[in-house]
């Protein structure tokens, strides 16, 4: 039945390589594990640090920030696979133990510490695990690149949904600051309780019942110990690999069947090249923009770069900030949803966007990317703009959150694949739109996290609304850019046809002249 789907040579890979390709996709299953969890349980460890909401998406902050380096990083583990299965292997396994000592922190620097040293081990698992897909399928590896990336929707659909039966249904008791602007932003819908108890400044407020205790560090332990067959599996395949000197494995390398395959590289530098189109620009942006080819080229060139990344930023800029902080727009009036209710938000938000990702694959082959990309945006920003029209709805929350994960899903690889098209330029573009898309996940998570503390729940919308329309005009500019640059094309073209029409004359001659004299 697979062989009517699938190309049967494409299933003869898989099965020659088979081991390592599910050890690699199980890693970025932690990846999507770890990226998740912060959204549905933001609340509860607030009130575990006793932080307030503006001090908390700093945690956010730190873990994208570290996901960045990580990456930067992740590529002088590539040389050997020692050294790449090596780093894999310690760094899912760094992933179950931040998972295990997450409910220990209880301040919140601690806990961004926790989130930087996690985030530094996602980027790596970001480099290595596509780089070596590509160094096992090569020219093959695209399909098994979007399995690698469906993982990470998995791992985070995952997440939310082992968090949401721990989540706690009450307020912490841990005001900080203000204590109605903490009622209206944080856990305040106190069941039981008379809205005066929550203007009292006292600190710890015995409620009617007791206050109730999070249980959401059970969750923080079963996500520990799902995660912990993944570095198991890393060291197994490294076992099989003869790769452990301490247990020498009697079974034939697994790679001993692929020496023919591997041998068709051609060479170490040209490899990385590949390794940069095809396993999503990790290159070093640095080294691009310092790049003796970029020398001579017009501005709509650069213009294109610019307005790619900058559309990049704002659209998964809305992908962090949604994830992040959907929960905490849910449990705040004038939504107020049941806390174990609004923890479902999330996972239908990363579900939405995993489903998206498989479906923009057979809709790539009908559509240009332009189109879809017009499409996308244009759906974001209708969505956006319902949710604000029906803001008290709370079914149409949920359906919005769905449509916002469907339209923002193919955004990221229909850019690439547009900018690619626009400048066949191997490399800087793409490293430049990864980059720009890391930084907008980073800073809109800080930014809208510190207006909702100051301005309120409502404003969560609002912020998505003008960083949707910002996007929008963005790639409105990079149309008309892309205008100029084929402009700019065709008369290099047309030049380069006359000069190259008189040379072909000359020659032509001085061929019949060499003809007549011998």
């Amino acid at each position: 039945m697979a062989k009517m789907f699938v190309d049967e040579r494409i299933l003869t890979l898989f099965k020659r390589s088979a081991h390592h390709t599910l050890t690699y996709w199980s890693v970025f299953f932690s990846f999507g594990l770890c990226i998740a969890f912060l959204g549905p349980t933001i609340l509860d460890l607030q009130c575990q640090t006793n932080s307030t909401l503006n001090q908390i998406t700093w945690v956010f902050f730190s873990q994208q920030f570290c996901l960045l380096i990580g990456s930067s990083v992740g590529g002088v583990f590539k040389r050997t696979l020692f050294s790449a299965l090596a780093a894999l292997f310690v760094s899912t396994l760094i992933i179950s133990v931040i998972f295990a000592i997450i409910p220990l922190c209880n301040n919140v620097l601690l806990l961004a510490v926790a989130m930087a040293v996690s985030g530094l081990a996602m980027g790596i698992i970001d480099t290595i695990a596509n780089i070596q897909l590509v160094t096992i399928y090569q020219k093959d590896s695209a399909v098994f690149l979007q399995a690698l990336h469906f993982f990470i929707g998995f791992g985070a659909l995952v997440s939310p949904l082992i968090a949401d039966p721990f989540l706690s249904e009450t307020g912490c008791g841990n005001h900080t600051g203000n204590g109605t602007e903490t009622m209206h932003h944080f856990r305040n819908m106190l069941r039981n309780s008379p809205i005066a108890e929550h203007n009292i400044t006292q600190s710890h407020l015995p409620h009617e019942g007791g206050e109730e205790e999070s249980s959401v560090h059970y969750a923080f332990w079963i996500m520990a110990l799902i995660n912990l067959p993944v570095p198991i599996a890393v060291l197994f395949l490294m076992y099989r690999e003869q790769l452990i000197p301490c247990c020498p494995s009697t079974t034939p390398r697994l790679l001993d069947k692929d020496e023919l395959a591997m041998e068709n590289q051609q060479g170490a530098e040209g490899l990385d090249v590949e390794h940069e189109h095809e396993a999503g620009g990790h290159g070093d942006i640095f080294s691009c923009c310092q790049n003796d080819n970029l020398r001579g080229l017009p501005v709509s060139f650069f213009m294109i770069h610019i307005l790619g990344g900058m559309v990049l930023f704002m659209t998964d800029g809305i992908v962090g900030a949604y994830a992040g902080f959907v929960y905490t727009y849910g449990v705040a009036p004038p939504m107020s949803l049941p806390h174990k209710t609004a923890g479902y938000l999330a996972s239908i938000f990363w579900a939405a966007i995993t489903a998206g990702r498989l479906l923009s694959i057979p809709l790539s082959y009908r559509f240009q990317p332009v189109r879809l990309l017009m499409f996308n945006l244009a759906g974001a920003i209708v969505t956006v703009l319902m949710l604000l029209i029906f803001y008290t709805s709370s079914i149409f929350l949920f359906v919005g959150t769905c449509l916002c994960g469907l339209f923002l899903s193919s955004i990221f690889p229909c850019m690439l694949a547009y900018t690619e098209d626009i400048l066949d330029y191997r490399g800087c573009a793409t490293t430049v739109l990864v980059t720009s898309a890391g930084m907008g996940e980073m800073v809109m998570q800080v930014l809208v996290g510190s207006i909702i503390q100051t301005k309120g729940s409502y404003s969560f919308l609002l912020c998505g609304m003008i960083i949707a329309c910002a996007g929008f005009i963005l790639f409105i500019g990079l149309l008309l850019f892309h205008q100029m640059h084929r402009n700019y094309l065709t008369g290099t073209a047309k030049k380069s046809a006359m000069v190259q029409e008189p040379a072909t004359k000359e020659s032509k001659t001085e061929q019949k002249e060499e003809k007549e004299s011998s």
